[in-house]
């Protein structure tokens, strides 16, 4: 009987695994259409379908995307990437993409090159409507390729980390009204040397915000999306932030929006553990050397800032950055309302963002680009 069973059963589950497979690949079908619309073009150099009799699989070897949405338009090309359904859940497809990814400018020589030990994509929902998107990449290191004054075939490190986390999902309206997204990030050992002097050493970070104010998830750009979030009186809630250095922590949230220029307005309350050792990162030199160019009148970068007063008189220049940096960190500390982060004295700060321009308490640190 067990075995009349089985036979009678296999019709069956062979006529289910094609049903699935079917959805499965109508599924991954209405994502290309839907991505195609937004200026991003999926192409397969050979395609394969198999995984019988547990899942569904499709294999795109030599994967290509020309990505027509942005100026100059470029192409990304992977090695291979393998999408797979299970047959009780064809609408869930996680997918595998073997690296090197090479990202290329018409049809000149790669200009960033990424790679990985393992990088992993899922998206669930049916096509146009995504319920959740998410990525998970182990290892992986983004480079510039050929880097300034570099061999052609030698690499400027642009990005490293242990582990990469990324969840978006829609938590609140639908996809085609109102969509409230809630998007994490997760960051382990990660570096990029080349961004900011707060992560040329290895940081743990975690993000955790609110996205409201958007009309819809149909295909269009992020600057059409902020746009749309203006309009609506929107923002973007930051529900939770930490960022910690062997030296320092972070620790924030707070609630920014979007203003008629495209650009952040907002307050992030920050707790600092280590301000110490974060403010000489911030680039104090910098805003001297800038008011002593503007008060030189000098224009050459070859005699700007600090630099040209250690010429005029050797370590008056470093003198100077000593005592403006000390002079910040007692003023921060003045300003700040103590607090405790992991059992470790800190302070709280106001980060400010206005028009664009970021502000920690009264200290400038830069400008957030435009949104739109």
């Amino acid at each position: 009987m067990p075995v009349a069973i089985v036979v009678a059963l296999v019709p069956g589950w062979v006529w289910g695994w094609y049903y699935s497979a079917a959805v499965a690949d109508r599924t991954l079908a209405g994502w290309i259409e839907r991505e195609a619309a937004g200026g991003r073009i999926y192409s397969c150099g050979s395609q394969a379908v198999g995984g019988f009799p547990l899942r569904i699989e499709v294999h795109c070897a030599d994967a290509e995307a020309q990505v027509n949405s942005y100026h100059p338009p470029f192409a990304v090309k992977a090695k291979d990437v393998t999408f797979t359904a299970r047959v009780y859940r064809p609408t869930l497809l996680m997918g595998d993409v073997t690296g090197p990814l090479s990202l290329f400018e018409s049809n000149e020589a790669p200009r960033l090159v990424a790679d990985w030990s393992r990088a992993q994509v899922s998206v669930r929902g049916l096509p146009p409507d995504p319920d959740s998107v998410s990525f998970m990449l182990d290892r992986p290191r983004l480079d510039r390729a050929g880097g300034a004054g570099a061999a052609a075939d030698v690499g400027e490190l642009l990005f490293r980390a242990e582990h990469v986390e990324f969840h978006g999902r829609v938590v609140a309206g639908s996809p085609r009204n109102h969509p409230v997204i809630e998007a994490e990030l997760r960051l382990t050992a990660a570096t990029a040397p080349t961004l900011h002097p707060l992560v040329a050493e290895p940081i743990q970070a975690e993000g955790d915000a609110v996205l409201r104010g958007f009309t819809d998830l149909s295909p269009k750009s992020w600057a059409a999306r902020f746009r749309e979030m203006q309009a609506a009186g929107g923002s973007i809630e930051i529900k939770h932030l930490r960022i910690a250095r062997s030296d320092a922590i972070v620790v924030g949230a707070g609630t920014l929006n979007v203003n008629p220029h495209g650009k952040l307005d907002g307050l992030i309350r920050i707790a600092v553990v280590g301000v110490e050792r974060i403010v000489p990162l911030l680039g104090i030199d910098q805003l001297i050397g800038r008011g002593v160019d503007r008060l030189a009148g000098v224009d050459n970068a070859s005699t700007q800032g600090l630099a040209a007063l250690d010429r005029l008189m050797p370590g008056l220049g470093g003198t100077l950055r000593n005592t403006a940096n000390a002079s910040v960190i007692e003023n921060l500390k003045k300003m700040g309302e103590p607090t405790e982060i992991d059992h470790k004295p800190a302070i709280v700060l106001p980060l400010r963002f206005s028009d664009g321009a970021i502000y920690l308490g009264m200290l400038p640190l830069g400008d957030a680009p435009a949104l739109f």
